[in-house]
């Protein structure tokens, strides 16, 4: 069932656990989500985010994303990650979409909160709920891999130190804006890890105690069970997790080819089963970390 943010993270909130949020990038991603999530028995969160549009569009995908929502037996929100600017958003609720996230943690402060709260404004008229970035996230290779300002990095422009999320500054930010749900930054960072993150998971707990709304793991892919575990326990309620179910699935397929006799006929039919299995296998581990099931 198509649900928004709020109502696919109640149940998580109440149990103390985190709701899995995975990006979609193709149809075969999609069904490995949606499939995972009705093995599992728990609801999900699919995600669009604007730096995946090279491989397909959200005019595109968009749509089928909610058609599968809508006939799921769990319940599914449908949220646009990372979305760059108000228009952004505004295509996302126009499709159907029941939750965006507006990402202006570029800016400073004053333009953060002013975007975020006329992203709010428009998205609560229609029972759309809000994700918002306070911090800044890294990319592993030290870019940020959703936005550049004028072929700069973030990290061009800002201390590293001085990244993790404020706790009250979340406070203010939260009361100021009204957003529904807040991507902090404590040390995670997109991408595959090229060396072992040095996560404050104790400035969650310490966040935790100044807002009451669900707090977001971005750059959640690489960490330990442990880790993960942790941070939900600390106070995160949704993580974003996508890097290492698409290698899954990558490796899958290449797995099966290296093993092929070049002689052999293989259909490419096949190919995406492979990695569908794959990446549904690996969602379906991941939700139950989330869920504490492990």
């Amino acid at each position: 069932m198509l649900v928004n943010l709020k109502e696919v993270m109640e149940c998580g909130i109440k149990g103390g656990y985190a709701v899995g949020a995975f990006n979609v990038t193709n149809l075969e991603t999609l069904i490995a989500v949606t499939d995972a999530a009705r093995e599992t028995g728990k609801g999900v969160i699919l995600q669009y985010a604007e730096v995946h549009q090279p491989y397909i569009t959200l005019d595109v995908i968009g749509p089928i994303m909610i058609e599968f929502a809508k006939k799921a037996s769990v319940p599914i929100c449908v949220h646009l990650d990372h979305g760059s600017c108000i228009e952004s958003c505004m295509q996302a609720m126009r499709l159907g979409f029941t939750s965006v996230m507006i990402d202006a943690s570029s800016s400073d402060y004053e333009k953060n909160a002013a975007t975020t709260r006329e992203v709010v404004r428009w998205a609560h008229s229609v029972n759309v709920t809000v994700e918002a970035e306070l911090g800044h996230i890294f990319s592993s290779d030290g870019k940020t891999s959703q936005s550049e300002e004028s072929g700069r990095r973030k990290s061009d422009f800002i201390n590293v130190e001085d990244a993790y999320t404020d706790p009250e500054m979340a406070k203010d930010f939260v009361k100021t804006t009204g957003v529904d749900a807040l991507a902090i930054a404590f040390g995670t960072t997109h991408g595959i890890y090229t060396r072992k993150p040095v996560l404050d998971l104790n400035r969650i707990r310490a966040i935790r105690e100044c807002v009451d709304i669900p707090l977001v793991m971005h750059g959640g892919s690489g960490l330990s069970k442990e880790e993960f575990q942790t941070a939900i326990r600390n106070g995160i309620r949704k993580i974003n997790y996508y890097t290492y179910v698409s290698l899954a699935g990558a490796k899958a397929v290449k797995k099966v080819l290296d093993k092929a006799d070049p002689e052999d006929n293989i259909f490419f039919h096949d190919i995406p089963l492979l990695g569908i299995q794959a990446m549904k296998e690996d969602i379906k581990r991941a939700i139950r970390i989330f869920s504490l099931e492990v």
